[in-house]
């Protein structure tokens, strides 16, 4: 076991040498965009709480979110992290190590990585050894399993993609437990360690286990194996006591995805598309030429352990191509290839089964073979416009290949069963050069890995020192602790967590869905980059910066659209940060309630100025709600065309940069900002473009992107002008519901100066409690608090339960009572305790099972004994 445990890190060490050489230079084994965008950032943020003793909720996530639930799909359950952040912590109390940074975890990503392909070689290996396979064909196998370039393309982009390959043939090895042995213990644990570490790849997970088991029932290996009416049975007392031990995470894990929300992906799904080259150009998987070798070894199939993988493999590079079984594997949502690693781990049983019995190939088994292989290879270079090998050095796989092949010809002349080694360790070698050629040419130059340097975090792209300088000045002298400055280098949305300040923008495949549809429909906040899985900025409209506590605002030198009521606080060289003169409380008041159904039709202004008079509330409680104020359009608005022709709702652009001129007659001179409204379309396939209207510009993306919002009413908030100018470039759009509305912000500033007048509310917040003491001298009815309404959080107050309201669409409301109110509200994960009760239960049952078990071994062992 110490020998095998050493030979998997060897292999996993020397998997690593390009980046290990990448890291030397001040290179990072991670992606230049979700890599450095979510990554890092993530285990920053959770650290940072975890090391407070905050395991549940933070108000640095965004604008504020459940860090149990929400992140669980990245980190927050993961075993892998949890135990870097053990050790992280006790190097940072022991002192061996300062604070961790980012740069901490980008640098930590590539020691982690090792040790888990150390571990996946290690546990397939044992899987494989149970299947009957010699110590080096399962080896070789695991090998080819562990150092698989979608390994490496999982690690890169998305770290945690890769813990699910552990969890695989932990699942398969705990299968056979069960079919072999009668023994349940394996596959609850494997089934344990998949829920909780990871909801989103224990589906996966179960599905390919699912497949593996079907053919499993069809291919039997033992003569002697439990009958397929037990192993049902057992799969399901097993899996249920699984699930339950894992309660505690995966339900609010699950929760919290459900509460998630992303646009439906409406683009069509391919049942067959020839994405990837498997064999001369894979990005995703690149099937080792040996089991391709073995696969035409058509004798081979006589051998149920070879045919068993075999068949698997067939099946599964089959299934590979359709995106439509992508999509499956995905929800049924946006085709995703993320499965493919049981590809790779089906061709390492390929290759193990087919090592054993290479000392049986009869030479013209081994020439038609090389043959059928050339073929396929030719097919597949000849048929792929996209590949292109202008080197040896970018034809690793085909430079892997031939020499595969000549060491299958050499042995097949000279075969020796008793030197099965020879070969293997060539293999190994060879998938060790794929691997490290794949990082250089397809990840480091192909991905752009390569920009992922300290010298590119430290730059103003990512974290730069005016950009820090700015914030520290901030958060010197700046009191209120619930200040958030509304800042972010350009697409990186969590740029808050990087630069450790409460933003006002988060990106995140889970996030609270009241607060993406606060954003997409309610409120129609124009982010400046049109894109799923994100919120950030408030669109430059100085109410909502004023309702959600946005006091400050930075922004490059050159930039002109700054929020109306801002005032320049500090600058550096090219960097300007602003105040906002106009904020309101934390903790608001009011006697006035709007209903959503009767504010549904209006123009967002109009709800601004309802969250601004009083609250919005959801439920139709029965009492009598205020009418909200109409805005009307202005009417005196003439349309110029410039570069254009506009006709029956379709905007033609003809030059290069065109659209419509809104001129405005006869303005009123109180006006401060306009609110521009309407409905575009790009009427172009595949193309994405950039829209600006006067200084405010924003991306939209193209209409057969994946990450596209489907959002296309649009309000942008533009400053007193002569004119509105809607700019986009040559093409044809669908443009219509055109509106222009005027704001003066005097309900605002009245707003302002009345409410500072009023006693404050003492607030204190530690971790996951929030307590507020508030003297209801005006009995007033209502409490606002811009914290995201989100299941999961309780309220009491002076000591008796109350129900929490949703308010303004996305935040937290309550009711109040007269005279003193001592509010406390707690958060906890949705079904936290419940689904801690059914962890604690399953774990005695999984105990008390097991007792049994061993106790049924221990009395037959002792009846075959008395025989």
């Amino acid at each position: 076991m110490f020998l095998l445990f050493l030979l998997s890190f060897i292999i996993a060490f020397c998997s690593h040498l390009f980046f290990l050489t990448e890291w030397l230079e001040g290179r990072y084994m991670t992606g230049i965009g979700d890599g450095l965008s979510q990554m890092v950032p993530f285990k920053q943020l959770l650290y940072d709480e975890y090391s407070k003793g905050n395991f549940f909720y933070s108000d640095k996530f965004g604008i504020g979110g459940g860090t149990y639930s929400q992140l669980s799909y990245y980190f927050s359950t993961s075993f892998f992290f949890i135990a870097t952040a053990i050790i992280t912590f006790l190097l940072e109390v022991t002192k061996l190590i300062n604070k961790p940074d980012i740069f901490y975890w980008a640098d930590a990503l590539l020691a982690v990585s090792i040790i888990r392909m150390t571990l996946i070689i290690f546990v397939t290996t044992l899987y494989f050894r149970y299947m009957n396979f010699k110590n080096i064909p399962a080896l070789l196998g695991a090998s080819l399993y562990g150092t698989s370039v979608i390994y490496f393309r999982h690690v890169t982009y998305w770290e945690f993609f890769a813990d699910a390959m552990l969890w695989l043939p932990l699942l398969l090895f705990g299968i056979e437990k069960i079919i072999r042995e009668k023994k349940i213990g394996l596959f609850t644990l494997a089934v344990v360690f998949s829920l909780f570490n990871n909801f989103y790849f224990s589906y996966i997970n179960f599905v390919l286990a699912f497949i593996y088991i079907v053919f499993r029932s069809f291919i039997s290996l033992h003569d002697e194996e439990t009958s397929k009416i037990e192993q049902i049975k057992l799969y399901f007392f097993s899996g249920i006591i699984g699930f339950g031990m894992s309660a505690v995470s995966f339900v609010p894990a699950v929760y919290g995805f459900l509460n998630n929300y992303r646009p439906p992906y409406e683009a069509t799904i391919l049942l067959y598309d020839f994405h990837d080259n498997l064999l001369l150009n894979g990005k995703i998987v690149i099937l080792p030429a040996f089991a391709v070798l073995c696969l035409f070894l058509f004798s081979f199939y006589k051998n149920r352990l070879f045919r068993l993988f075999a068949s698997l493999t067939i099946l599964l590079i089959v299934l590979h191509y359709s995106p439509m079984v992508a999509s499956a594997f995905n929800g049924f949502s946006a085709p995703q290839f993320r499965w493919e690693y049981f590809l790779s781990l089906t061709a390492g049983g390929v290759a193990a089964a087919g090592l054993q019995l290479l000392y049986k190939v009869k030479i013209w088994q081994a020439v038609m073979s090389v043959f059928a292989t050339l073929i396929l290879y030719f097919l597949f270079y000849h048929f792929d416009e996209k590949l292109f090998i202008t080197s040896l050095k970018e034809g690793f796989s085909a430079v892997a290949a031939v020499i595969t092949i000549i060491l299958f010809i050499i042995y097949s002349f000279r075969k020796n069963k008793q030197l099965l080694w020879i070969p293997s360790i060539v293999l190994i070698i060879l998938n060790i050069y794929i691997a490290n050629s794949y990082e250089e040419i397809k990840l480091s130059y192909g991905g752009k890995v390569q920009q992922s340097s300290t010298d590119f975090m430290l730059s103003d792209e990512y974290n730069g020192e005016e950009q820090r300088e700015l914030i520290k000045k901030i958060q010197k002298e700046e009191n209120d602790p619930f200040a958030r400055i509304d800042w972010m280098t350009p697409f990186r949305y969590n740029t808050p967590i990087v630069q450790e300040f409460k933003g006002l923008s988060v990106y995140s495949s889970i996030l609270n869905e009241h607060l993406l549809k606060f954003y997409l429909y309610d409120l129609k906040i124009n982010m400046g980059w049109e894109s799923v899985s994100r919120y950030g900025t408030l669109g430059d409209r100085a109410n909502l910066y004023s309702i959600l506590n946005g006091k400050y605002y930075i922004a490059e030198k050159n930039k002109k659209n700054i929020p109306y009521g801002f005032e320049e606080f500090a600058s550096t060289e090219n960097y300007t940060a602003y105040k906002n003169n106009n904020i309101l409380p934390f903790v608001r008041t009011t006697n006035i309630a709007f209903n959503e159904e009767n504010l549904k039709d209006t123009m967002p202004l109009v709800k601004e100025h309802a969250m601004l008079e009083g609250i919005i509330l959801k439920e139709n409680s029965g009492i009598k709600y205020a009418m909200p104020r109409k805005e009307k359009a202005i009417k005196n608005v003439k349309l110029e065309e410039k570069g254009s022709s506009y006709h029956n709702n379709i905007l033609d652009v003809s030059s290069k940069k065109g659209g419509l001129d809104l001129v405005i007659e006869n303005p009123d001179e109180n006006i401060k900002d306009y609110y521009v409204s309407f409905y575009l379309k790009s009427l172009h396939p595949d193309r994405k473009f950039y829209l600006s209207v006067n200084d405010f510009e924003t991306l939209r993306k193209s209409n057969a992107s994946i990450y596209k919002t489907n959002v296309n009413d649009l309000v942008i908030r533009v400053p007193k002008a002569e004119k509105i100018s809607i700019r986009v470039p040559k093409g044809k759009y669908k443009l219509v519901n055109l509106e222009v509305y005027k704001e003066n912000y005097q309900l605002l500033e009245g707003l302002k100066n009345e409410v500072h007048n009023d006693p404050q509310a003492a607030v204190t917040w530690k971790n996951n409690k929030i307590k507020i003491n508030y003297d209801n001298a005006n009995a007033e009815k209502y409490m606002t608090l811009p914290i995201p309404f989100e299941k999961g959080w309780s309220l009491s107050v002076n000591g008796h339960k109350q129900e929490i309201l949703q308010a303004n669409y996305a935040f937290t409301g309550f009711k109040l009572q007269e005279g003193l109110n001592e509010i406390e509200l707690t958060y906890y994960p949705p079904y936290f305790f419940i689904s801690l009760f059914i962890s604690c239960i399953s774990f005695l049952l999984f105990i008390f099972y097991r007792k049994r078990e061993y106790k049924r071994a221990g009395m037959f062992k002792r009846n075959v004994s008395d025989m």
